[in-house]
């Protein structure tokens, strides 16, 4: 028994031990990083966080990226769900073919879709924008949401539609305060999804921004000078980059839990 239980506890310092990594070295210079091994920071300094947190080019690329990434959000989920509706309660020509499409979407590299996406946005304004890099993002997030709540929602017994247009619901009623409240988990499990996608996703979010959108993954680039990586300054701003992903874990942890027993993931 006792060496099973070893077994994850050893597991779990592996996972563990690359972020404890990055976040002793953001507590370091870019010299003691350099110099030699060490496991924690012979010289504690907080500098690295102090220049985040007041050089604007730097902490502003936070609010950026937060900002388009929940923008895709609300917007992948809103129109995933109707989508994901159709999709398990009707059946009509070319369903399938249609449910395929949408996947392959999914499938497709970014890199494929950033010059299109490019020409696209600069001719019609939107370029170097917040909802141009959400919109963007939408081209992959949606058809995974659809994915996702159309397994949800096809494990709901459609005899609970029914009941619900007996007992008088409109559908905007019912969809909102009985059969949402039903798929929750399903709805966290895609939000989930969506966010940390459109958040860990670089390359769009890098070449359909310039300087007013810039995502914090452009302003990591910026600690490249001719002595080198600043790389205490690198590892703090990976840090800081994990805290939003976690966040979202810890409040949508029971509903990917279920996700992962119950619906497509």
């Amino acid at each position: 028994m006792r060496k099973r239980s070893l077994v994850p506890i050893v597991y779990i310092i592996f996972l563990m031990l690359p972020i404890y990594w990055l976040v002793a070295m953001s507590f370091k210079t870019t010299n003691e990083i350099l110099s030699g091994f060490s496991l924690f920071p012979q010289t504690f300094t907080w500098d690295n966080y102090v220049t985040i947190f007041t050089d604007p080019s730097w902490y502003l690329t936070y609010v950026n990226s937060i900002l388009y990434v929940s923008i895709n959000t609300v917007i992948s989920i809103c129109v995933a769900l109707p989508a994901a509706y159709a999709f398990s309660r009707y059946r009509f020509l070319g369903d399938k073919t249609l449910f395929f499409w949408l996947l392959t979407n999914r499938m497709a590299p970014a890199a494929v879709f950033v010059l299109p996406f490019f020409q696209l946005y600069s001719a019609v304004g939107l370029f170097d924008t917040h909802i141009a890099v959400a919109l963007a993002h939408c081209l992959f997030n949606i058809p995974l949401a659809v994915w996702i709540l159309e397994g949800f929602m096809s494990g709901v017994p459609k005899e609970l539609d029914e009941t619900a247009y007996v007992d008088g619901y409109s559908f905007p009623r019912f969809f909102v305060t009985i059969f949402l409240p039903s798929i929750k988990a399903g709805v966290g499990v895609a939000a989930f999804f969506c966010f940390m996608f459109s958040w860990v996703e670089l390359l769009l979010a890098k070449n359909l921004t310039a300087v007013a959108a810039k995502p914090i993954a452009a302003a990591m680039t910026k600690t490249a000078s001719s002595a080198g990586y600043e790389l205490g300054l690198l590892a703090a701003a990976g840090t800081l980059t994990i805290i939003p992903g976690a966040i979202v874990v810890y409040f949508v942890r029971n509903y990917i839990a279920k996700g992962f027993a119950l619906g497509r993931v």
